[in-house]
């Protein structure tokens, strides 16, 4: 299948080719309607499905620890086509984790920008759906910033800045959700709510940790309840 893939692909080029030089004597050619080419998108859905499955193992495994081998198998891509799809183990890593952080976020404003509910629950709220996301894979998959974090000296350098902005961007998003608690007369008026949300993220990847470490929800509960007794009233 890659074969008649990459004679499409070289086809494809060398037709687009010919189009480019043919432009000094003829007029643009008009953009073509409808879907796109066939090949362009087994290439995207091919690179989603080998994304999907990595995640799955970089939350299970880690970076290091994680082999091309079984994604690729799983997915059913021949070992020597991985690089059709990604330069690089590292470019894969880094479309991996851009995949996650836009889950999370996702899944994070779903919660924290909930006006149907009030601040403080919206926070519970997104805890308890984290807890039944690990549930569902029997806590045997963690949170894949966290679990990069860990091993960043053993990444490339371009994962660092990459993973304190997305735990920044988390922070962020749980501040303002505080700062509209403070405001609504949930905790009080001289909480620090740009602290209070580092806090929070930073016991969340212990909680998340102990919870894989243990296959139960329990410690992440006992987490949420430390952290929202905690908040200055």
């Amino acid at each position: 299948m890659m074969a008649k893939v990459d004679e499409q692909a070289q086809s494809a080029g060398q037709s687009s080719l010919v189009n480019d030089l043919s432009n000094n004597t003829q007029s643009k050619p008009k953009p073509r309607r409808g879907r796109p080419p066939k090949v362009n998108r087994e290439l995207e859905d091919t690179k989603a499905e080998l994304i999907r499955s990595g995640l799955a193992q970089l939350t299970e495994k880690g970076f290091a620890q994680s082999g091309i081998d079984p994604i690729l198998k799983q997915v059913g891509v021949p070992k020597g086509s991985f690089y059709y799809y990604f330069a690089s183990k590292e470019a894969f890593g880094q479309a991996v984790l851009d995949s996650y952080a836009s889950y999370f976020a996702y899944k994070l404003d779903k919660h924290l920008l909930d006006d149907t509910n009030p601040p403080l629950m919206r926070i519970s709220l997104f805890v308890h759906s984290a807890i039944d996301g690990m549930a569902r894979f029997d806590f045997k998959r963690g949170c894949l910033v966290g679990n990069l974090g860990q091993e960043v000296d053993q990444l490339p350098e371009s994962f660092r800045p990459k993973l304190i902005a997305i735990f920044e961007s988390w922070q962020q998003r749980l501040q303002a959700c505080l700062e509209l608690a403070k405001q609504q007369g949930e905790i009080a008026p001289a909480t620090n709510c740009k602290l209070y949300a580092e806090h929070f993220w930073v016991g969340w990847e212990g909680a998340v940790s102990r919870a894989r470490l243990v296959q139960r929800a329990q410690p992440l509960r006992h987490y949420l309840d430390c952290f929202l007794a905690g908040l200055p009233r």
